[in-house]
């Protein structure tokens, strides 16, 4: 039987394809919004360190702008590359997010040429919070600048030892980038398995000299256990505006900076980027948050998306560059 036979007329085409387009709408505009669950931050390092003092800080502000949970999954391992690959690999719904750094994701890839993944294919979404680099020697080296280190330093016939979090850290290349601007001959490299073990080993005199973020040097300038002779940042660290930068020695352009960002697997779907990166944005401006930051060192993130992928890319060329030169490679 017709629809004429029931007494009504056929839909014109037109409006039945509207139809059938609203019915299989339908479906997606019965998803949930972004986040209807709490969302897992995976960190790649152990607790303690400067990027799980990022996601720790970050984590109430983030909860509050999210209206959900957030949950810290600390997954240390190959320099940062297990916590990496994992978010890679996980399903781009926004409930599986990367708090990383510049060693996994522009580093790495240059100094562990075998790596199975391309950290880049990460889908950035915001910076959490950025670090000047701060040049450290031990109080028992007679330098307080930078040309007085490199005096002191072209006189030692035994040569210079100088430290690292690990081979093939932003600590290593820094020094590495830092000796070629300044003229200074070869130094030996003593890497460690962390920042933590290298900063015993330093106040110890085990070495002279180490490039480490603001934040995880702070307690031992304050406690005058160590002397810092440059600053990495464009201008001087209110914290520690007694040491001069890069440009004020000499060494113009010389800016080198740690940051951790908040990451995404590969596809992450842009209306999931662009909520997550308003929540980064508001916990980043939070006056207790903030205050947290800068007192150690540190700067608030912020920023779009695209902000955070330039820097990835700027970086990775960079430090792509100073490995190929310098032969670096993790251990």
């Amino acid at each position: 039987m017709t629809s004429d036979h029931l007494g009504q007329r056929p839909l014109p085409r037109r409006a039945a394809l509207a139809l059938g387009a609203a019915g299989l709408a339908a479906p997606a505009l019965a998803q949930p919004a972004w986040p209807a669950r709490p969302v897992t931050l995976v960190v790649g390092f152990p607790p303690g360190g400067q990027t799980d003092f990022a996601a720790r800080i970050l984590q109430p502000g983030l909860q509050a702008a999210l209206g959900q949970a957030v949950v810290i999954d600390n997954r240390g391992g190959a320099g940062g590359n297990l916590g990496t690959e994992q978010v890679l690999r996980a399903r781009p719904d926004g409930y599986t997010l990367l708090v990383g750094n510049a060693n996994p994701l522009v580093i790495n890839p240059h100094t562990m040429p075998s790596m199975s993944f391309n950290p880049l294919d990460l889908t950035p979404i915001g910076m959490m919070l950025t670090s000047g680099l701060i040049l450290c020697v031990h109080p028992s080296v007679p330098a307080r600048t930078v040309g007085e280190f490199v005096t002191w330093a072209k006189t030692q016939q035994q040569g210079v030892d100088y430290g690292s979090a690990s081979a093939g850290s932003l600590s290593h290349v820094a020094m590495e980038l830092f000796r070629a601007r300044a003229g200074l001959p070869e130094m030996t490299h003593v890497p460690y398995r962390g920042s933590g073990p290298a900063m015993q080993d330093f106040i110890a005199n085990r070495f002279s000299a180490m490039f480490d973020g603001a934040s995880v040097v702070a307690p031992f300038l304050q406690a005058g256990q160590l002397r810092g002779i440059l600053a990495t940042s464009a201008e001087r660290i209110p914290a520690f505006a007694d040491i001069p930068v890069g440009k004020e020695q000499g060494l113009p352009d010389f800016e080198v900076q740690a940051w951790i960002g908040l990451f995404g697997p590969r596809g992450l779907p842009e209306a999931i980027v662009t909520r997550a990166n308003a929540a980064v944005n508001t916990a980043s401006q939070d006056a207790t948050i903030r205050e947290r930051i800068t007192s150690r060192g540190d700067e608030p993130g912020g920023g779009t998306p695209e902000q955070l992928a330039q820097i990835m890319r700027t970086d990775h060329a960079r430090w792509g560059e100073v490995v190929r030169a310098n032969n670096i490679r993790a251990e």
